[in-house]
């Protein structure tokens, strides 16, 4: 369905054509591979473009079961009936925020270095990965990014399940989803290439100024 991240990102882009040179609107590609995505969208609507680095909170024992979400800016989601559910006591919850508290801290030091957190209120963020599986990633950054108070939250993917799209169209202010095809398989599926984003690519897209009408591309992306 997209030969690759870079396709994707460019028929999002046509897309979202509406929000080009818009002020007060940033792009954020969740890393790894919504960022070659959200660098051709960023790059064609000459808007800023950066990382927004998220990390589900999971029920001990049953990880895929998410109570929370922590995220760049240090915003803490706790899902407390989910919490109530599991029967989850203030002592085990600790290790697992503190555990992923590092984890996150590492990766935003990896991806923006010590530059400083935009300050978001007010703004129109449009949310970016390379596709949307069961969603649980997109929904934790969608709750977590709603918290830093933006105006508008816009989800734009190229590929995503049916019911999973339904969900993020109620969370979301806004969904972008280009295909929804049936049965979904994975979001590799839909690609071409789908080999995993690098680290130093991240960091390539990242060193652009997609404000800039010409913007380059980076290798393998």
């Amino acid at each position: 369905m997209f030969r690759n991240r870079t396709e994707a990102g460019k028929a999002l882009a046509a897309a979202l054509k509406q929000y080009e040179n818009v002020p007060q609107l940033i792009v954020l590609g969740l890393p790894r591979g919504g960022v070659p995505v959200a660098y051709q969208i960023a790059a064609e609507l000459h808007v800023p473009l950066d990382v927004f680095v998220v990390r589900k909170l999971g029920v001990p024992g049953h990880e895929e079961l998410a109570f929370g979400a922590i995220a760049t800016g240090g915003t803490k989601v706790i899902n407390h009936h989910v919490v109530n559910i599991a029967g989850l006591s203030e002592r085990a919850i600790e290790p697992v925020i503190r555990r992923e508290e590092r984890e996150l801290n590492r990766r935003q030091t990896e991806y923006r270095g010590d530059r400083p957190w935009p300050d978001l209120r007010g703004w129109t963020v449009i949310l970016v990965d390379d596709g949307l599986a069961t969603g649980a990633t997109m929904r934790a950054a969608v709750a977590a990014l709603k918290q830093q108070s933006p105006e508008r939250v816009i989800v734009a993917v190229p590929v995503g399940a049916s019911e999973t799209c339904a969900t993020l169209e109620e969370e979301a202010d806004e969904l972008i989803c280009l295909e929804r095809p049936s049965p979904f398989r994975a979001v590799g599926f839909w690609y071409d290439d789908f080999d995993a984003t690098t680290d130093e690519e991240v960091h390539a897209l990242l060193a652009h100024d997609t404000t800039e009408p010409a913007v380059g591309t980076a290798r393998g992306v």
